[in-house]
């Protein structure tokens, strides 16, 4: 899984970046072109419970890929500055699974905004304009190519073509609106039509509200205010004080609690973010545990066992004869699997099994 940190020159993105990461890259560049990629690991306490159990070699947890991006150049009559990006740049955009976008909500004397005022709902707008021109531009060229070429081919291309134009113009309609992409109901066929475009506005979007450390008591409100004006589909909006969470990463635990009690901060930035960004792109974790291993796996909620063997190796999925399966929670009051399956708790369940989050799963294959 990965998400790309977007955001205008200013909002933060990259201290947002740092937190996550806990990184160290450099800070204030107001729209430096540099790209930071940083692997996260997905905080999971029933790993550190299940290796209890099993005693293994490893502990493997899920991991998310974080990208901080540049910010666009804004666009001008006839020029479309997302597309000024780097060519890796703009490839990693489009590339990503959804978008993390820090919108600054924080006043700062030293630092101010390039606007000249702090403005989250202006600043929000900004950015998502520039993704609608990006996306726009390529359903203009898709249209176009289509009434040069679209009517040629076999009948069952040519009906393929019109089924995609058919979309496309739907998609330009909604875009000339100010509609992002993900606001557009669209069919499973639809969606697999359109899938290689790899379009901006499509991309579920975390917007994260950056605010100091003054107004984090009062961040809640502002979130509200915020999502109330931003109604769309499949998108999340949290607030954090990136600053204070990058100062939090580097205290020792026990001083990390006690600050965050005097702020009023009731769990770390890094694991909420983690959290929304799985509830965002609808992800669990089932869990695998051994001598060797215990690790957790993200798939779609919703998948089914063949799917869970395919994550772990499309060889599962191929040979795939059954899963065996218990509950994390009943698995930790057994104690081992084998008490599990001595009291009927671990299940043999076929092909077609819905996996839940925490399933501890075994997958039984031919070779």
């Amino acid at each position: 899984m990965q998400i790309a940190i977007v955001g205008l020159a200013g909002s933060g993105k990259t201290t947002v970046f740092n937190t996550l990461t806990r990184g160290h890259a450099e800070t204030g560049g107001f729209g430096g072109m540099e790209l930071h990629v940083g692997v996260v690991k997905v905080p999971d306490e029933r790993l550190d419970r299940l290796a209890a159990i099993f005693k293994p070699k490893k502990i493997i947890q899920a991991d998310v890929t974080y990208v901080d991006l540049p910010a666009p150049p804004a666009s001008t009559d006839g020029h479309i500055g997302t597309e000024d990006l780097p060519a890796e740049h703009l490839a990693r955009l489009r590339d990503s699974d959804a978008l993390l976008h820090v919108v600054r909500a924080f006043e700062d004397p030293n630092n101010p905004h390039p606007e000249g005022s702090v403005d989250p709902a202006r600043d929000l707008d900004r950015l998502d304009v520039e993704f609608a021109l990006a996306d726009l531009a390529l359903v203009d060229r898709r249209i176009e190519r289509l009434k040069q070429s679209g009517r040629h081919g076999t009948p069952a291309e040519k009906e393929a073509n019109e089924r995609e134009e058919a979309v496309i113009i739907r998609l330009k309609a909604a875009l000339e609106q100010g509609l992002p992409i993900r606001d557009v109901a669209l069919e499973a066929d639809e969606e697999k039509a359109i899938r290689g475009f790899r379009f901006l506005t499509q991309k579920p979007a975390l917007v994260l509200l950056n605010v100091s450390e003054g107004d984090i008591a009062g961040a809640g409100e502002t979130v509200a205010a915020v999502a109330a004006a931003y109604d769309h589909r499949n998108a999340l909006i949290d607030a954090l004080s990136a600053r204070i969470e990058m100062e939090l990463g580097e205290l020792e635990p026990d001083e990390a609690a006690v600050f965050m009690e005097e702020l009023g901060i009731a769990a770390s930035g890094l694991d909420r973010v983690i959290e929304l960004s799985y509830k965002l792109l609808g992800l669990i974790s089932f869990l695998t545990a051994g001598p060797d291993e215990v690790r957790a796996w993200p798939i779609r909620d919703g998948s089914n066992a063949v799917d869970a063997a395919g994550a772990i190796h499309s060889d599962l999925a191929k040979g795939f004869i059954r899963a065996e399966t218990v509950a994390y929670e009943e698995l930790l009051g057994f104690g081992s699997m084998a008490e599990a399956r001595k009291a009927g708790r671990l299940r043999s369940e076929g092909k077609t099994y819905r996996v839940r989050d925490g399933d501890v799963v075994e997958i039984l294959f031919s070779k």
